[in-house]
């Protein structure tokens, strides 16, 4: 399992024992930083420990490794209890209801791995979906995982394929539900007599209760069946229910979002001029509209039943609005993650497409006017910033393929060939479409989709959802859940907190039932899951409240310096606000919570924050958080001041009335009134004289305890056996957050610290070796040694060094730390070397222990890609 840091239990909160005499000392293990191995190894039931290792890791494609989360973990857990209860369940083994974005198809190969590894046999599991893209998607997944190779899956072409696959007892079959269409009135034959077979049907709610499903069933009629969904249908009938058993293991969207899982989401409904209020449509409205591919004859029957409320959704002038909203919408987010635009039908994802790829170019031509016209550097760099990324933008059309799809497409005056050419297209690595919009890096920004991609699709960059199709309960739901996947990938540096859903059909008029059935917890005082955009709004007002509330009581008033005319020029203000602040960590620390509070929410908000008033304070808060960093951190400074104008031209809040022409420029200018640090050449006394002078002293102690802090770093990664500056520098900042010194003493202490260091930087020069061979000598070496015995470990140190780096046969081979052989080879010359020049003294433990040491500090350094790694 490795070492972890004290957050294990986050992650492996479900391996805690239960007995209260087993509870963890988590503070202990924060402060001795055990490791997570050590802590289950003599803490946990082993079993427990032995069974996540075993059957709940996966390795994707050879590259990643998959972990399973808390839910997986117990929900899997309590579907293979049941299924070893199987001969008492009657084929149905309940339903595995886990909400969108969970992994419930890694849950299904944990599922199927522990089966086949636990129980043996000869299982066949049989996956089944209601779409050739789920099904291809599951397929890969257990293919790429190593769960199953080709030769032991199967995907059959028919039933006669499928039957034959089961008397091969092939181990995975991958079929979609139509596969089991039969003629009516005829009674469907029986694939197998076999009772271990383990159907896993995935979602398909529309095809799991009707003919298709009879037949199934009929043929495997003594299989066993389990249903993996994120929406089951409820209702009065209770359909997944009657059909596959009780629930085995519950993990609603609510759930997700409280243990991080998935992000939580935000809607608005925009363009209310265009906004669709009919609330009377009939179901049978949504279960057409709820078909990827519908017949003729369905065809026909939506559009005549429906004439007026398709011809309101699809009118031009509507479609023209919409796709300038988005267009207006897209490049000015926060978060710059994929989108998706949901269409009604085929036709009106191309006619989508066109429009907003026409209205796309117009802004990327305004917008190359406005660049050459900006009045200040920053507000260049910021539209400069936008026009390059609206240029490198690529949209697409994604839709499933149908018969004479170009004469049908044609007789409305628009081209399907473009975008089938283009879904059909590999790149120069071979990846396809899917892999391209997945792909974080790729270009491919926004797609149009009407069913493809809206269920068992996960792209966790996407975070923008515009909807512009009727839906309800289970299908609204999924469909939703495509922005709720968690990322750690930034853009920009902004993180992705959550999905945004926007809304130009009003069709959260019908989420609270979806929300209630497939969302929330059970207590009726339970927070919708999904929440209006104008929370977010509220969330950053009150915000920037109590960070406002919280800087007044440290003497900081940032609501004065947002409200002054020339609120950045006031740069004596903030720097006695940021020596205020650096007085303690915990207020800077604090501080820093409460502005990454505010920037992240303002993130959240945009576009519709942007010019508004608000912004000022956001402003107020970063510029001062650049500050603090500057003196705390080191930060470049022009990066500082370059992100702070960028804000504020971004925002359109300064009025450029109130700025004097050609002044522009000095307005965000931030000043750093510290030395320029050379550790050689530092007089110390006039550093001590210049303190006592200083009307800031915090700063003056923030700046040298940055450069100390940085130079220390630095020499660490030369010479890992400092570690007692490291500790000794933790425990004068300690004693001082503490209340044990005042500031001048601290200085004072700093400065000692500051005389040391120097020293010691210079001790390779006066031990007469290179800093190398001083790490190398640093371990060597023990208590009072004399004379010659010191030359002789020196000599080690230096004959060490120049047989691991320039003497022949060459033992560092290029990423030799990554194979066996090769880290031996050097393990053996670091004893061989060592056994010629170390002392006599040195018996046989010692030596053992020494040699350890060093090849373990060379390893070390290597497997970093710090030194001597080839």
């Amino acid at each position: 399992v490795g070492s972890f840091s004290a957050d294990w239990e986050f992650f492996f909160p479900w391996l805690r024992a239960d007995d209260e005499k087993e509870k963890i000392d988590r503070a202990a293990i924060k402060r001795d930083g055990t490791s997570l191995e050590g802590v289950l190894a003599g803490l946990l039931p082993k079993a427990r420990l032995l069974d996540y290792v075993e059957n709940f890791i996966l390795f994707h494609r050879g590259r990643t490794k998959i972990i399973a989360q808390n839910h997986q973990f117990l929900g899997v857990n309590k579907a293979f209890s049941v299924f070893n209860r199987r001969d008492e369940m009657a084929g149905k083994l309940g339903v595995f209801w886990h909400t969108q974005g969970s992994g419930k198809s890694f849950s299904m190969i944990f599922y199927a791995r522990k089966i086949s590894r636990k129980l043996g046999g000869h299982f066949t599991f049989v996956i089944v979906t209601d779409r050739d893209d789920l099904d291809g998607q599951i397929y890969r997944n257990f293919l790429d995982t190593g769960t199953v190779s080709k030769a032991e899956a199967a995907q059959p072409k028919n039933s006669e394929e499928l039957r034959k696959f089961l008397g091969q007892q092939k181990r995975l079959v991958f079929t979609l539900i139509q596969k089991f269409r039969w003629p009516k009135g005829q009674t469907y034959p029986l694939l197998t007599e076999r009772s271990d077979v383990i159907v896993i049907v995935d979602e398909a709610h529309r095809t799991q209760y009707k003919d298709l499903a009879e037949n199934m069933r009929a043929g495997l009629k003594h299989a066993q069946f389990l249903a993996f969904t994120g929406t089951p249908l409820l209702g009065r009938d209770r359909k997944t229910n009657q059909w596959f058993g009780d629930y085995v293991s519950e993990y609603n969207f609510q759930q997700s979002m409280d243990d991080g899982a998935t992000v939580p989401l935000f809607y608005q409904k925009r363009v209310p001029e265009v906004l669709i209020q009919n609330d009377d449509l009939s179901d049978d409205f949504y279960d057409l509209l709820d078909e990827a591919n519908l017949d003729e004859a369905k065809q026909e029957k939506l559009e005549k039943q429906f004439a007026t409320e398709l011809e309101v959704i699809k009118r031009d002038d509507r479609l023209e609005t919409i796709a300038r909203d988005v267009v207006a919408h897209l490049p000015n987010r926060g978060y710059l993650g994929k989108a998706m635009f949901i269409a009604l039908d085929k036709p009106t994802a191309v006619r989508m497409f066109d429009k907003v790829e026409r209205l796309w170019k117009e802004e990327i031509k305004a917008l190359t006017g406005r660049v050459a016209k900006a009045a200040t550097d920053a507000e260049k760099s910021v539209l400069k910033r936008r026009l390059d990324w609206m240029k490198r933008t690529q949209m697409a059309v994604v839709v499933s393929e149908e018969a004479d799809e170009d004469k049908k497409f044609a007789a409305q005056k628009l081209d399907i060939a473009r975008h089938r050419k283009r879904m059909l297209a590999l790149d120069a690595q071979g990846h396809d479409i899917e892999e391209n919009f997945k792909d974080p890096e790729h270009p491919l920004q926004l797609v149009f989709v009407c069913a493809m991609w809206l269920t068992g699709f996960d792209a966790p960059t996407v975070s923008t959802l515009y909807l512009d199709k009727p839906q309800k309960d289970h299908t609204l739901m999924q469909t939703i859940a495509r922005a709720n996947r968690v990322t750690s990938w930034k853009i920009n540096g902004v993180e992705k907190r959550n999905g945004e859903i926007v809304d130009y059909y009003n069709v959260f008029r019908r989420m609270e039932k979806a929300l209630k059935d497939y969302a929330q917890g059970q207590s009726p005082d339970d927070e919708p899951t999904v929440q209006e955009k104008s929370e977010l709004f509220r969330l950053l007002d009150e915000a920037i409240v109590l960070g406002l509330a919280f800087c007044r009581s440290h003497g900081v008033h940032l609501e004065k310096i947002a409200a002054a005319d020339d609120i950045f020029k006031q740069v004596t203000a903030f720097d006695d606000y940021a020596n205020l602040l650096l007085a303690k960590d915990e207020h800077r620390k604090a501080f820093n919570v409460f502005e990454n509070t505010v920037t992240s929410l303002y993130e959240a908000c945009k576009p519709e924050v942007l010019g508004k008033p608000v912004v000022r304070s956001v402003a107020a808060f970063q510029y001062l958080r650049g500050v603090l960093d500057v003196h705390v951190d080191e930060a470049d400074v022009d990066d500082v001041t370059r992100k702070i104008g960028e804000l504020l031209d971004a925002s359109v809040v300064v009025d450029k009335s109130r700025v004097a022409e050609g002044e522009a420029g000095e307005t965000f200018a931030i000043t750093k009134k510290g030395k320029i640090w050379d550790l050689s050449k530092i007089d110390f006394e006039k550093l001590q004289q210049d303190f006592r002078q200083t009307e800031y002293r915090n700063i003056e102690i923030a700046d040298l305890r940055a450069f100390v802090g940085k130079k220390l770093a630095e020499m660490l990664k030369q010479n890992a056996t400092r570690t007692d500056f490291a500790e000794r520098l933790r425990g004068i900042i300690e004693n001082y957050n503490a209340g044990g010194v005042s500031n001048e003493s601290y200085f004072d202490e700093l400065l000692k610290f500051t005389r040391d260091l120097r020293a010691e930087s210079e001790r390779h020069v006066r031990e007469g070796l290179t800093e190398d061979e001083l790490e190398i000598y640093d371990l060597l070496k023990q208590d009072k040694m004399t004379q010659a015995e010191e030359k002789r470990v020196k000599l080690a140190a230096k004959s060490l060094l120049e047989r691991l780096t320039q003497a022949q046969p060459k033992v560092l081979v290029q990423e030799w730390f990554k194979d066996g052989q090769s880290k031996k080879r050097v393990e053996t010359a670091v004893e061989e070397v060592l056994h010629e020049h170390l002392p006599e003294t040195y018996d046989r433990v010692l030596f053992k222990a020494k040699c350890g040491e060093v090849f373990g500090l060379i390893l070390d350094h290597a497997s970093q890609g710090r030194k001597w790694a080839a």
